[in-house]
């Protein structure tokens, strides 16, 4: 079924890999492997119901605090992955992007990000972005810095500084901004996750732990984005006149 209203963007955090990992009395690495199944069939259930941007937020700059095995194991699966599916994407039409502060990952690891980048740049017929090793405060920050230098450097007065220059700057600013954003796992909250883009995106927090999320789920938050009047600050007689 294809939805009428349907967003153009989704966002997505990821949650819940290792409290499934647990309950099945398996390593958390295992439910972080799990997880990555659900990414293959959100994006495949996200291309069906005409959606144009996929973001995943698969590695947070705090994550870096969580214990280093699991930590390597995680940097392991992201390399795997990039090696192993790219090619996929490519075939699918799909340009991969990636947000985040890069100078943390290995040599390696840049390299793949910045091959994959390159393959797929041309791919217009879907856009996954994946967030590694980013926050939300991170990206306005630096934002923040490469406004600053460009006013240091005579290239921008200060006074032109505004809300609008400032998104032409920030991450995703040629993409729509994201109309749903998904968590699973049960908790609600953002967690430093596109703060600036999220500024009038939809909530849906789902109890579903991630490697759990299935086409009914996703369906089922469809439905809700569907079911809201999106009003942006005006009224609702604005919306029916306009």
């Amino acid at each position: 079924m294809i939805l009428s209203k349907q967003p153009r963007h989704i966002a997505i955090i990821m949650d819940g890999n290792g409290r499934w990992a647990k309950r099945k009395l398996l390593p958390r690495y295992a439910g972080h492997q799990a997880g990555l199944g659900t990414v293959r069939r959100i994006i495949k259930y996200s291309m069906k119901q005409g959606v144009e941007v996929l973001t995943l937020f698969a590695f947070s700059s705090e994550n870096w605090k969580r214990p280093p095995q699991e930590v390597n194991l995680l940097m392991k699966l992201f390399m795997t992955a990039l090696q192993r599916e790219v090619k996929k994407l490519h075939k699918n039409n799909i340009r991969l992007r990636l947000i985040g502060n890069r100078e943390a990952f290995s040599e390696k690891l840049q390299g793949l990000i910045a091959d994959a980048e390159e393959l797929t740049k041309d791919n217009t017929k879907f856009t996954l972005v994946i967030a590694a090793n980013y926050g939300g405060r991170w990206d306005i920050a630096d934002t923040a810095k490469r406004l600053a230098l460009k006013v240091q450097q005579g290239s921008l007065k200060i006074e032109d500084i505004d809300e609008n220059l400032f998104n032409s700057q920030i991450n995703l600013n040629d993409l729509p901004e994201p109309d749903l954003f998904i968590r699973t796992g049960g908790e609600q909250r953002i967690s430093n996750f596109l703060l600036w883009q999220l500024a009038y995106t939809e909530m849906y927090f789902t109890n579903t732990l991630w490697p759990d999320f299935n086409e009914e789920n996703f369906m089922e938050a469809l439905k809700s984005f569907g079911s809201r009047e999106r009003r942006f600050g005006r009224i609702s007689e604005q919306l029916k006149n306009a």
